[in-house]
């Protein structure tokens, strides 16, 4: 017998860049809210609604944009969806009001909401269990970093053409990369020339799990009370994210009186941890419960947050928020992952329903942070003390959630056996 072929790294390759792109382009806006706000004079209030276009259409079309990668296949929905967003982040360079803004990033949101229920389909169909936690948790990671990488990264091209001329420059990347994934990609790994037998055999598992129907279809797995908690635990976990891709720079020029350059710099912190976050996710032994993780994690984002409301510099604020972000991101990869084991042949459904929450909390929390900072006058201390409580609460749900026990049943079900027996062996009832 010979050797498996690798296509499905290259299958890897397209989702981690294609992640970070989404996420270089829904950041880079928080680095231009100053110059955006100047030109187009919004005040607080209407940037965050600025901030929460994107997100609630994000949420809106996160059902719908899942079944049709569900019913249709991948790559007949994410190439359209991509050059969607991508012309769409263009646009927002030729805004030239709060409305015509508005508009253009609920769109950009709407093409954005197929991303990544998507990409979980095609990791679950191109990867075998233990390697889909790892690719996993490897692009979560990449996602942060190119968030984390955005902001000096767009102040830079915001320099050197001009806020208009920067949102030109991050869509067309997306044309880029659509150009490559249509000649490459495929929805069935057997339908791909250069996939052996031997790599086809690798992912038997994984395509027999993609295309098997559960009883009562996709509404009965939304109804699931594990999908339940699964939701409400990222919806909480985003709630306290965007404000590291919104009102971060904002907080730090205000608070802590540092220039837009030092902003933009600090601003690389949350998200650079973050990364280190979802990346050692994947790495930590199987035997440690991954519902473990996910319960430190919370706990410790919470203490870590209502801890920055209490110290007197500016390097201290941002170590907690870093330290905030790293643990939180431990909690990514592993609910995205739950998503498999939970959704089974409704995966991008199962997905998009999580994501869909993550959205809504996504446009809640910048605008209700814009409100409360107008009421305020600018007192920073409450919005991190509610993202605390929010942080808690997504611990909470981490106590009734056991993605390894879901993981066990199904690969029983497969006569498999994904985990090691000592794991196996401890799984508690959730």
């Amino acid at each position: 017998m010979g050797r498996p072929t690798r296509v499905r790294f290259g299958v890897v390759a397209f989702a981690l860049t294609l992640a970070m792109l989404a996420y270089t382009q829904r950041v880079a806006i928080s680095q231009a809210a100053t110059p955006i706000s100047a030109d187009l004079g919004l005040d607080k209030a209407e940037m965050g609604l600025i901030f929460g276009a994107f997100a609630l259409s994000y949420a809106l079309l996160e059902i719908p944009m899942g079944a049709l990668g569900d019913r249709l296949g991948v790559r007949r929905i994410l190439a359209p969806l991509v050059l969607l967003w991508s012309g769409f982040t263009a646009l927002s360079g030729a805004a030239w009001s709060f409305t015509s803004l508005w508009v253009i990033r609920f769109i950009f949101g709407a093409g954005e909401a197929g991303c990544f229920p998507n990409l979980t389909k095609m990791l679950s169909v191109w990867l075998p269990q233990v390697e889909r936690v790892k690719a996993q948790s490897l692009m979560w990671a990449c996602t942060r970093w190119a968030g984390a990488v955005t902001p000096p990264i767009a102040l830079l091209v915001i320099t050197l053409v001009g806020w208009r001329g920067a949102f030109v420059f991050f869509g067309l990347l997306g044309a880029v990369w659509v150009a490559f994934f249509w000649f490459f990609y495929r929805d069935d790994p057997a339908t791909h020339p250069k996939v052996n037998a031997e790599e086809l055999q690798l992912l038997e598992g994984s395509r027999a799990m993609a295309t098997e129907t559960s009883e009562g279809g996709w509404m009965r797995v939304l109804a699931n009370r594990d999908v339940l908690l699964l939701v409400v635990q990222y919806a909480f976990c985003s709630f306290v994210w965007y404000f590291y891709v919104t009102w971060l720079p904002t907080y730090l020029i205000e608070a802590w009186g540092l220039t837009e350059a030092q902003a933009a710099g600090y601003s690389v912190m949350p998200l650079l941890f973050g990364g280190i976050g979802a990346l050692l996710s994947g790495m930590i032994p199987a035997r440690i419960p991954r519902r473990s993780i996910a319960l430190f994690g919370f706990a410790a984002t919470s203490v870590a947050l209502f801890a920055a409301t209490q110290v007197t510099s500016v390097t201290a604020a941002v170590a907690l928020l870093a330290t905030a972000s790293f643990c939180s991101d431990l909690t990514v990869p592993i609910s995205w992952n739950t998503c498999v084991e939970v959704g089974r042949r409704y995966t991008a459904t199962v997905a998009a329903t999580m994501n869909m929450f993550s959205g809504l909390a996504g446009f809640a929390a910048p605008v209700l942070f814009g409100v409360m900072l107008e009421r305020a006058a600018g007192d920073w201390d409450p919005v991190l003390t509610v993202m605390a409580c929010v942080a808690a609460g997504a611990a909470f749900c981490w106590l009734f959630l056991n993605p390894d026990k879901l993981a066990a049943r199904n690969a029983a079900a497969r006569g498999e056996s994904p985990i090691p027996d000592a794991q196996a062996a401890s799984l508690g009832e959730a």
